[in-house]
């Protein structure tokens, strides 16, 4: 690959072609035995020490010495296409932003879901059917007296989330109606369960069934007020039933209710959203292949869903190695009220962003939109340091570290755009795409303590860029 980058060239050579690029034939071009482009491509940053936070600038720089790394951008090599960047829509996020006043509520949810000048474009939610553990109580929507059994789901109803979630998800709908939305449940009603509790337990194999007809009620009870359900996982974190609701959910137990009871019951409805299995941690990715390996199960799921809390994000590149045909969605990653803002950025853009991205994720999602300045609301054994992309203190709100983590890619990678092929350098992981409308755009990181210089070269076009140390940027062109 090397020999074929104009850039790699001795050190003379380099020196010469900047006096070339320096005696311009005509503008954006240079002299020489070939013509040569000069990219201005337009540049946003945002440094870990927080002096500068998505701000718009110029990162280009008047040459870059020879021996500096080459980023080249190759639109023929081309790999998934992105479904969208976001968060997870929690109940609680529900309350504290339909708390707002009716201005500042309307200001916030455009700033997220807009695409003008001043917002930052989020494509993509992800919702708990029933209660997650940041409401301030658990839930379900069918939850029965002690004894009781709704095998029919004939009690099902949306009323816990009638007076916050849903107005605001419309709220959403009406600003981007083209919002994708996946969601889990954290537990299953507890009558289900054979602890008869939210937290813990398991399924019970005779309620099967009724769980399966639970989701089709869910998803179309959600269509009747105007929202799509895009896809589903059947278990928001399976192997984690120490949270306040959870379930434990093991591969062949997801295997069989996917296979036996939700698949058919999606065929028998005509319903159409995706099945997405596993939803957590990246240091169990054959959870997924357990489910792929039985041709009965996995003709019903599109792919598997994962979490970074253990693992490596790699695991999700070698699972699509493995199954080609399966696509891959990264669902949560937390920013912690003690973690400090410059170490945060850089870890989640790292991982969360461009390594997820890199291996083959169509989405990147950040944990929980919103809290209050005291982490809450949470359940009875929820999180208690999960920080929000925002905090609302009353009538206003700040902006926290998960916004410009999501920020960097979903005001700049729309919905369709393509991954693309671009080279990886030491000490600036990036990832590049190409959009709908044509325009391509690298997200690039420097890590070091020092700022880097580097080329992006793209076809017969490049740019000299300088980073900062300690920063993040998007460029676009």
């Amino acid at each position: 690959m090397m020999k074929k980058r104009l850039w790699s060239l001795p050190a003379i050579g380099l020196a010469l072609l900047f006096i070339q690029c320096n005696k311009k034939a005509s503008p954006g071009k240079t002299n020489g035995p070939a013509e040569y482009d000069i990219l201005h491509p337009d540049a946003w940053i945002t440094k870990a020490d927080q002096s500068a936070l998505l701000q718009k600038t110029d990162l280009s720089t008047a040459e870059v010495a020879g021996n500096s790394p080459v980023i080249t951008i190759d639109t023929s090599r081309q790999y998934q296409t992105v479904d969208g960047f976001g968060y997870t829509l929690t109940g609680g996020s529900a309350v504290l932003i339909n708390q707002l006043p009716a201005e500042k509520k309307q200001a916030l949810l455009e700033e997220l879901f807009g695409n003008n000048a001043n917002a930052i474009g989020v494509s993509y939610l992800r919702l708990s059917v029933g209660a997650s553990d940041l409401d301030s109580v658990t839930f379900s929507y069918n939850d029965l007296p002690a004894g009781e059994t709704d095998v029919d789901q004939s009690k099902f109803s949306l009323a816990p989330d009638q007076s916050n979630l849903i107005p605001v998800l419309k709220r959403i709908l009406a600003i981007n109606p083209a919002i994708k939305i996946i969601a889990a449940p954290w537990s299953a009603p507890a009558w289900m369960k054979d602890n008869n509790s939210t937290k813990g337990g398991s399924l019970k194999p005779d309620y099967y069934d009724a769980y399966a007809t639970y989701f089709v009620k869910y998803i179309q009870a959600m269509q009747a007020e105007g929202i799509t359900i895009n896809a589903i996982t059947p278990q928001n974190e399976p192997y984690h039933p120490g949270n306040n609701p959870s379930l434990y959910m093991t591969a062949t137990m997801q295997r069989d209710f996917i296979k036996n009871h939700l698949g058919p019951a999606f065929a028998k409805n005509n319903i159409r959203t995706k099945i997405v299995v596993y939803d957590h941690n990246l240091d169990k990715p054959l959870y997924a292949d357990t489910i792929y390996q039985d041709p009965g199960a996995s003709k019903y799921v599109d792919g598997a869903a994962f979490h970074l809390y253990a693992g490596e994000v790699s695991a999700m590149g070698q699972l699509h190695d493995r199954h080609p045909d399966k696509q891959l969605y990264f669902t949560e990653q937390w920013t912690g009220s003690r973690e400090p803002f410059n170490t945060t950025l850089l870890w989640h853009i790292k991982n969360v962003i461009i390594g997820t991205l890199h291996n083959w994720s169509k989405i990147a999602l950040e944990w929980n939109l919103a809290n209050d300045p005291s982490f809450r609301p949470h359940t009875p054994g929820g999180c208690t340091e999960c920080k929000g992309a925002v905090t609302i203190n009353g009538n206003s709100f700040t902006r926290n570290v998960s916004y410009y983590i999501i920020a960097h890619a979903s005001k700049f990678i729309p919905p369709g755009a393509r991954r693309i092929e671009s080279a990886q350098v030491n000490g600036l992981s990036n990832v590049a795409f190409i959009t709908p409308a044509g325009k391509k755009v690298l997200l690039v990181l420097n890590e070091n303590v020092t700022p880097v210089s580097f080329k992006l070269q793209d076809g017969k076009a490049g740019a000299p860029i300088s980073l900062p140390a300690g920063s993040v940027a998007t460029l676009v062109w």
